[in-house]
């Protein structure tokens, strides 16, 4: 599969392209500006020889992708999206995106009452399809491939299909994708990410997660 990671060049970003480029995906690395995205990929070329690994400016990326991963703050949510609008119609668009206020080891209720992955859905107009996934995940380990991540990743979406195309996506970075109902039930998953950062910081650790029980 073709990825296209806009703001690829974060840690989360970059350590999901990492562990999806060593599972044989071609990872397209996007940025505001060209040379940050070939930076960014040469280094994670450096990281990966044998990765299929290239880097460009955000609407290129897209263009060239088969699904496309927005992976920035949220305050640079609908500006990457303005400049990608056009590329983007009828693609897949996962995002990662979970705003965090000033404090952000607190919830943050976005003016809208959406959330930010609905906003994204309402941007696009809904030519693009969007499903919100990896909101829970922390970038401490992503780029250490023998590392088990011990973190659920809860998928919303409206299309079973699309979800199903995330739900490979974290079996391919060694985590486990649980289908967690309707694109509005993001809401709720972005806002956790402000609980665990909450965690991380209360017990001094780097990783705390989420885990569904009950599951066959």
């Amino acid at each position: 599969m073709k990825i296209a990671i806009l703001g690829g060049t974060g840690n989360e970003g970059f350590g999901l392209g990492f562990r999806w480029a060593a599972a044989g995906h071609e990872i397209i690395i996007g940025s505001r500006k060209t040379e940050k995205g070939e930076s960014a990929a040469a280094d994670m070329k450096e990281r990966l020889p044998e990765g299929k690994i290239s880097g460009t400016n955000n609407p290129d990326a897209a263009q060239q992708a088969d699904v496309v991963v927005l992976s920035v703050p949220y305050w640079a949510q609908a500006g990457t999206l303005e400049s990608v609008k056009e590329v983007l119609a009828n693609k897949l668009l996962i995002t990662v995106v979970a705003p965090t206020g000033e404090k952000a080891a607190r919830v943050y209720r976005l003016e809208s009452g959406l959330s930010a992955a609905e906003e994204a859905q309402n941007q696009l107009e809904g030519v693009t399809r969007v499903v919100a996934a990896f909101q829970n995940i922390g970038a401490h380990h992503l780029l250490d491939l023998a590392h088990q991540l011990d973190c659920d990743v809860l998928i919303c979406g409206e299309q079973k299909e699309d979800k199903q195309v995330a739900m490979q996506l974290c079996q391919d970075a060694g985590l486990h994708g649980v289908n967690a109902g309707a694109l509005q039930n993001a809401r709720a998953v972005e806002e956790l990410t402000a609980v665990l950062i909450a965690i991380n910081i209360i017990h001094k650790v780097k990783s705390a997660g989420i885990r569904i029980t009950g599951l066959a």
